[in-house]
C-alpha cells in the first residue's frame, strides 16, 4: 500500500510485513504511531440497537472505525515523514475502549528508508 501524503512530501510505502519486497532497508528510524479517539453518537447507537434485533452489518460503526483508521494512519505517516522515512514496515492496528461510548484506534509501525 502506498499512501498519498497531504503535503508535497513524497509517497510513503506501508506494509504489514517486515520488509518491502524488491527494496533494501538502508536506515531504521524507529517506531512511529498515530491514534484517533472516536465517540459514538445517539443516532448510531439507536441504529445499532435496531440492527442487534434484526441482524446485519452495523454500518454506522463500520464508518466510524474506517474514519478512525484513516486518521490514525495519516498521523502515523506524518510522523514518519518528519523523520525522513519513505516507508513504514510491520504496520499494525489496535483498538481500546477508553470510556463507555469512546474508543481509540491506534496505528503503529517501524519507519525506515528503503532503496
Amino acid at each position: 500500500m502506498t499512501v498519498q501524503p497531504r503535503s508535497s512530501a513524497p509517497n510513503i510505502i506501508l506494509t504489514n510485513i517486515e520488509t518491502v519486497p524488491g527494496k533494501t532497508i538502508t536506515q531504521h528510524m524507529g517506531l512511529v504511531q498515530g491514534s484517533s479517539v472516536r465517540a459514538k453518537h445517539i443516532g448510531r447507537d439507536i441504529a445499532a440497537g435496531l440492527k442487534n434485533i434484526v441482524g446485519g452489518e452495523l454500518k454506522g460503526y463500520t464508518e466510524l472505525l474506517q474514519e478512525a483508521r484513516e486518521e490514525a494512519t495519516s498521523r502515523m505517516v506524518q510522523e514518519a515523514q518528519k523523520r525522513g522515512a519513505n516507508a513504514i514496515v510491520n504496520v499494525r492496528f489496535a483498538t481500546a475502549s477508553l470510556t463507555q461510548g469512546a474508543a481509540e484506534l491506534f496505528a503503529y509501525g517501524t519507519a525506515v528508508r528503503v532503496e
